[in-house]
């Protein structure tokens, strides 16, 4: 018998899996081809068609212009007072009335105090009586010596007599003179029992009440006063601005500005008035002074301002925003809205910056418009809608173009 030939049995199982493997391949091959050929014709077709659904990018843009442009230097500085003077007795005395009230503004001459004038009154009296007894000793002593002059025109005394007489009046006189100084300086003593102030100013708190004894060894006197209007700043620069500051001194009167610590509003204008003769070594700086009216009591003696000095105007520079001020790997620049409402990167000089705009001394000119706000989209020819910023200000209306206004009719047909 002849031996049979088997036949491999393929299970169902195997085939299965074996179809699989091939399903598994074809897909691969599939998504592979998709890949390679049709995604990127619809990812530029997707692309094609967000462009075309988001429109102009928005920005917000502002015109360049020219103007005078002021150059400050800022600093902190001191409020002192003009003028301060502790008001001292000159004289020993009981402290009779205080003619002021503390805190009071007073003007030069104003009764501040009186001192017990009594015994300085009776030294006066003293020393008006001296000088009229010496007077009435002086007249006689003149009579006496006529007598003596005609007597010894006829050699009728001796003319030494008559010398001797002359000599009289004339010490008598001499002595009148001593008197009348005397009644000076007891008048002058006499004076000061009334204190007045010696400046304008504004009182503080008294140091003594009426009724004590107060004398001129005292250190403490009787007030301060102090002059607050106007009223001096004190404030130091480096010396590396030394030289323009003593440029802008010579030029004429260079003002000066206090602004406050939270809002940098203006509390007050003045002008710088001394730079000092010397650097501090320790620090590099110079110390300026500055007056200021203060009218409105805004600066008071010991507060700390915020100074800012004006060194420089420049007059007709072109200013732009400082927000349009961009930086890249080439340096500043900034993006230009063109007539047709396509941006336009252009390099920039800057010559000067502060927080609210730039001095541009090339490659912008007034009154181009630069971008201000909105650059996270903005690339070389751009399409935008520019907005001015203000408050319901639209932004321009962007080109009608056939795909514009294909959805224009699109939404009016679905209306």
């Amino acid at each position: 018998m002849r031996d049979e030939v088997k036949k491999p049995v393929i299970a169902p199982a195997s085939r299965s899996r074996r179809a699989a493997v091939w399903g598994l391949v074809i897909v691969i091959l599939a998504g592979l081809g998709y890949y390679f050929f049709a995604a990127p014709w619809s990812g530029a077709q997707r692309a094609q068609r967000a462009r075309v659904g988001e429109g102009p990018v928005p920005v917000i843009a502002a015109a360049a212009k020219r103007a005078d442009v002021p150059l400050y230097l800022d600093a902190v500085g001191t409020s002192r007072a003009l003028n301060t003077v502790t008001v001292r007795p000159q004289v020993d005395g009981k402290l009779i009335q205080v003619a002021f009230a503390e805190g009071q503004d007073v003007k030069k001459g104003d009764v501040l105090a009186r001192i017990d004038p009594t015994t300085f009154q009776a030294q006066l009296d003293q020393a008006v009586g001296k000088k009229a007894q010496d007077e009435a000793q002086l007249s006689n002593a003149r009579l006496d010596l006529e007598r003596y002059e005609r007597l010894a025109a006829t050699n009728s005394i001796n003319r030494q007599q008559t010398d001797t007489q002359r000599a009289t009046v004339a010490q008598l006189e001499a002595l009148v003179k001593s008197d009348q100084g005397a009644i000076d300086n007891a008048r002058a003593i006499l004076n000061y029992t009334t204190i007045v102030a010696p400046i304008d100013g504004r009182t503080g708190i008294r140091f003594v009440d009426e009724g004590n004894i107060i004398r001129t060894s005292d250190t403490n006197g009787i007030v301060v006063l102090t002059q607050i209007q106007p009223i001096s700043v004190f404030f130091n620069l480096p010396q590396q601005e030394l030289s323009r500051v003593n440029k802008a001194f010579a030029a004429g009167a260079v003002e000066v500005q206090v602004l406050r610590s939270d809002t940098d509003a203006v509390i007050d204008k003045g002008r710088l008035t001394v730079v000092d003769n010397q650097v501090d070594q320790t620090t590099g700086t110079v110390r300026l002074k500055g007056e200021f009216p203060n009218a409105q009591l805004q600066l008071w003696p010991g507060q700390f301002v915020n100074v800012r000095l004006l060194v420089e105007t420049l007059k007709n520079v072109v200013v732009v925003p400082t927000g349009a001020v961009q930086r890249g790997p080439r340096g500043t620049f900034v993006y230009v809205v063109k007539d047709d409402n396509t941006a336009a990167m252009r390099p920039v000089t800057i010559g000067h910056q502060d927080e609210v705009q730039a001095v541009v001394t090339q490659g912008v000119d007034a009154p181009e418009r630069v971008v201000t706000t909105g650059f996270a989209r903005l690339t070389e020819g751009t399409k935008v809608a520019v907005s001015s910023g203000e408050p319901g200000a639209a932004p321009s209306a962007p080109p009608q173009g056939p795909p514009a206004r294909r959805r224009a009719r699109e939404g009016a047909a679905q209306r």
